[in-house]
């Protein structure tokens, strides 16, 4: 029987985690991943950029050493997906052709969405972003700062927060918190979209002393002024503002007819498979999916994609079924951390910010390059979190807990 030839569309964490896991069949399937650039971003890290706490270079990975040695890759923009043909046609010059493809093309913030916010305003979503608001951080003296969301969808739902209270640390370690107003505006009723989780982030966000204006539908930002404008009619003005923008899926989906208005894919939420399209399936911020943007949607997406497609290789119905599960560690300020984990049905319950939360987001991101991609540390870090596995914090001696508490605080 000949193999069947699978295409991953996009180098990130959805599209390594399933080419890497369908490697161990390449008995069956021969795995292309294309991606337009063969450098891999490690995003999360891009939170700690704008303070000076991570260096972007080391969030930069070769894509190929985190492939599997049996994944071939293919570094060239994809102009569009011929469905009906069942062939990609590669910017530049060429076609691949496929049996099954994945698309995980992940999503991209648009801040010319809004007038006047790509001039006037910072964010944190891409590297030149990051490097941009670190240098305005390190000119900042005292002021208003203005940080929040510009508009929905956006990845990693949480990343405003966590961003805001280091925002406040940083200004503590500087003595400029007390010559600083922070405000946090949101479009949402709530400081947050998660009921659950809404009085945390309200107490710490009293402690702290930051303002949240809600209902803050952003319209327009006056860089000159600087003065940024509600579609409810509300104007702050601002020293530095710091808006996340909305996002859209990739230029690709909407060149290849496939996606919804916003560029998302229509996906089945169980199966993984791209409707009307049982060869073709979608993972990760690509994907409509009623859950947040983030990789650690997609890394439990990942294993149900792969069964899910090596079914329907052998003739079967794809029964697998993705429940919705993601998992976040969630910065809190002041040297420690949360967890948030839930799925479709189950809301999380954030325990108590402790350094223990704290230590287990700063060894993700460290050993992420290694093991990650792999599908390897993350097993362990959930599955010990849903007492999989014995709880390994018993073993941490206090000297460490001491040197680790230095280190990552």
């Amino acid at each position: 029987m000949a193999k069947a030839k699978l295409v991953v569309l996009g180098g990130g964490v959805g599209g390594t985690f399933v080419a890497n896991k369908l490697a161990k069949h390449s008995d069956k399937v021969e795995i292309t991943v294309i991606d337009a650039t063969g450098v891999h971003h490690y995003q999360p890290g891009l939170l700690y950029v704008p303070f000076g706490w991570e260096q972007p270079e080391k969030l930069r990975h070769d894509e190929r050493r985190l492939l599997h040695p049996a994944v071939q890759i293919i570094c060239s923009p994809v102009e569009r997906i011929d469905i009906d043909k069942q062939r990609l046609h590669l910017l530049h010059d060429g076609t691949i052709p496929y049996d099954y493809l994945v698309i995980a093309t992940g999503s991209c913030p648009v801040p010319d969405e809004i007038s006047g916010l790509a001039e006037g305003g910072q964010h944190f979503y891409t590297e030149p972003a990051a490097v941009s608001l670190r240098d305005a951080l390190n000119k900042f003296e005292g002021g208003r700062i203005v940080v929040g969301i510009a508009g929905f969808p956006y990845k990693c739902p949480p990343a405003p927060i966590e961003f805001t209270l280091l925002l406040d640390d940083w200004l503590r370690q500087r003595n400029l918190r007390n010559k600083t107003e922070i405000v946090f505006v949101t479009p949402l009723p709530q400081v947050f979209s998660i009921p659950t989780v809404i009085p945390l982030v309200e107490e710490i966000f009293a402690k702290k002393g930051i303002k949240v204006e809600t209902f803050f539908n952003t319209e327009s930002v006056d860089p000159q002024k600087r003065k940024v404008v509600s579609l409810e009619g509300m104007e702050l003005d601002y020293d530095l503002l710091v808006l996340i923008p909305p996002h859209r899926g990739s230029s690709v989906i909407d060149a290849s007819g496939i996606g919804d208005k916003g560029g998302w894919i229509p996906t089945d939420k169980f199966t993984l498979q791209v409707k009307g399209h049982e060869r073709i399936f979608a993972i990760g911020d690509a994907t409509d999916l009623p859950i947040s943007k983030s990789g650690a949607a997609a890394h439990f997406e990942a294993p149900i994609l792969v069964q899910n497609l090596l079914a329907h290789i052998d003739g079967k119905e794809p029964s697998a079924k993705y429940d919705g599960s993601v998992i976040c560690f969630v910065e809190a300020g002041e040297g420690k951390a949360t967890v948030l984990k839930f799925n479709y049905d189950q809301p999380p319950q954030p325990p108590k910010p402790s350094v223990w939360w704290k230590w287990q987001k700063a060894l993700m991101n460290r050993f992420y390059p290694v093991a990650i991609p792999r599908g390897i540390a993350l097993d362990v870090f959930f599955a010990t979190l849903q007492g999989k596995f014995p709880p390994i914090q018993p073993f941490c001696g206090s000297e460490l807990m001491q040197r680790l508490k230095s280190r990552i605080s």
